[in-house]
């Protein structure tokens, strides 16, 4: 298992009328979390993307189990459990970073795509990258 902890501050300009952060900005830190991750261990996204693969989210979930407010210091756990077969898939966990208590969870699933929009093989640079870790 590969994790990776992004830490991130709620500002203004993600929160609602309520001072609770809009349901659609987790992904917003999930992509964060994922591109932290993925460069923490040598995969940043122009080195995918000079292999001609691009990796498009194709399925995305998240669960909100209690409201993250302005001002509050997160914690994304991002993490890949398995080696890639045709597709990536990155869990997270959103933490509030005193209490440690959990806010979200959720996951992205990605596939790898050729410059023309068609699937193709998980790259090696990929996988030597996620093998080498887990």
């Amino acid at each position: 298992m590969i994790i990776y902890d992004h830490h991130l501050k709620v500002y203004y300009k993600d929160v609602d009328k309520m001072g609770i952060v809009y349901y659609s900005r987790y992904f917003e830190y999930f992509e964060e979390a994922r591109t932290e991750l993925l460069d923490s261990i040598g995969l940043d996204v122009t080195s995918i993307e000079k292999e001609g693969v691009g990796l498009p989210v194709v399925e995305s979930h998240c669960e909100y189990l209690k409201g993250a407010m302005f001002e509050q210091k997160l914690i994304v756990k991002a993490s890949i459990n398995d080696i890639p077969r045709a597709r990536l898939k990155i869990s997270y966990n959103v933490f509030h970073d005193q209490s440690e208590e959990i806010l979200a969870r959720g996951y992205t699933v990605h596939a790898f795509i050729k410059q023309s929009g068609k699937t193709t093989r998980v790259p090696n640079l990929v996988l030597e990258s996620i093998k080498n870790k887990i």
